[in-house]
């Protein structure tokens, strides 16, 4: 028998999938809350179902008389318990997050990456409405082992079968959905908001920087967003100009720390850790460049957000990528190191060129990567 449905005027969504809202923990997060806050908004009802294990105290939270839960900018906040393991984190969240929405008395339970649409069977067995969203092709990610990629993939093909709506970010998963799965998919992009650029302040204290004299990337450190590559392909390029590594470990320590030996080779090169607020804001604002050297890609936030702020962004020629950026930013070819030093080298030397993707950018990563564009479509699905 179907679990009730809400017969309010305005939908109530449940989100399932994020790690941590509101967070730059990495794209899904970004992408979770700007639909919360913009749903919320419009009149809808929305619960962030948040992974356990980050520590948070009454001070990260509105003070809110309503149902039970954390409420942060009126979206009701509940954490679920999971395990620590990397691998089993998004199964077991996946089940408990479930098992608690599907008496929640949702409209509609918004599923977010593969691995948590490992439970997307059941709101569907009872006749609850379900929509995914495929941040990318996950279980392809380097950090996974047999068991955890199996279960991802898992998580796609229920996704695929089970339900009513199934959203891609690129052409390319859309693509391979139908050949894979002969599921029609709708693509919704990411988006962006124009933001204000600030001078540097909090750079030149603790990094040095004045502007101008870094080239930043900003990630999770995890193999396939290929930092190996850009350190060293940097190492041997003649430039006094930074290295700044922006991001946090993204469950891949021996990757981290391998990171970690090859940037302590050169003194040039800084690595920031997960940074976000005012300092992230900073060095956006005031990178000679922002390089972007992934293997693998869903649609890169961080990518929108360089654009956003009038970088020239410097990307491998993935299709996730050059489906972003078009001809508004300079590539190399994935995985080449000596490609990368090339173009980097060329662009270091010819600031001109640099100040040309730079004075495109973000009139037209804004225009074509718009947030209310993609909350209409997100809430006609709905």
């Amino acid at each position: 028998m179907a679990v009730p449905q809400n017969n309010k005027k305005h939908k109530h969504i449940a989100m399932i999938g994020q790690k941590h809202v509101p967070s730059r923990e990495g794209g899904v997060e970004v992408v979770v809350w700007e639909l919360a806050t913009r749903l919320k908004a419009r009149g809808y009802e929305v619960d962030c179902y948040n992974r356990g294990g980050y520590h948070l105290s009454s001070e990260d939270f509105d003070h809110y008389k309503g149902k039970k839960g954390n409420y942060k900018e009126g979206i009701r906040i509940l954490m679920i318990p999971t395990v620590k393991d990397g691998k089993f984190n998004a199964v077991v969240y996946s089940f408990f997050a479930t098992i608690r929405a599907v008496f929640g008395h949702y409209d509609c339970i918004h599923f977010h990456a593969e691995g948590p649409c490992l439970m997307i069977w059941l709101p569907k067995l009872l006749g609850i409405h379900t929509v995914a969203t495929i941040h990318g092709l996950d279980w392809q990610r380097a950090k996974w082992g047999g068991f955890a990629s199996s279960m991802i993939k898992t998580g796609e093909k229920f996704a695929a079968k089970y339900a009513d709506e199934v959203i891609v970010l690129s052409g390319n998963v859309r693509d391979y959905f139908k050949k894979t799965y002969n599921r029609d998919t709708l693509y919704i992009s990411n988006a962006v908001s124009r933001p204000q650029k600030k001078k540097p302040s909090l750079i030149s204290e603790k990094y040095g920087l004045k502007g101008d004299d870094y080239i930043m990337t900003l990630s999770r450190i995890v193999p396939e967003k290929g930092i190996h590559y850009l350190i060293e392909a940097f190492k041997q390029t003649d430039t006094d100009k930074k290295l700044v590594i922006c991001g946090g470990s993204g469950n891949s320590m021996k990757y981290l720390e391998s990171i970690e030996r090859m940037a302590a080779e050169d003194d040039r090169i800084i690595m920031t850790g997960f940074i976000e607020g005012e300092i992230l804001e900073e060095l956006l604002s005031n990178a000679y460049l922002f390089a972007l050297p992934s293997d693998v890609e869903g649609m890169s936030i961080s990518l929108l957000e360089a654009m956003s702020y009038g970088n020239c962004c410097l990307v491998s020629d993935i299709d996730e990528n050059i489906e972003v950026t078009e001809d508004k930013a300079p590539v190399f070819a994935h995985s080449d190191v000596d490609d990368l030093k090339d173009v980097l080298s060329r662009l270091i030397q010819d600031p001109s060129l640099v100040q040309q993707y730079k004075d495109e950018a973000a009139d037209f990563i804004c225009e074509k990567y718009n947030w209310d564009r993609v909350v209409d479509q997100t809430a006609s699905l709905y």
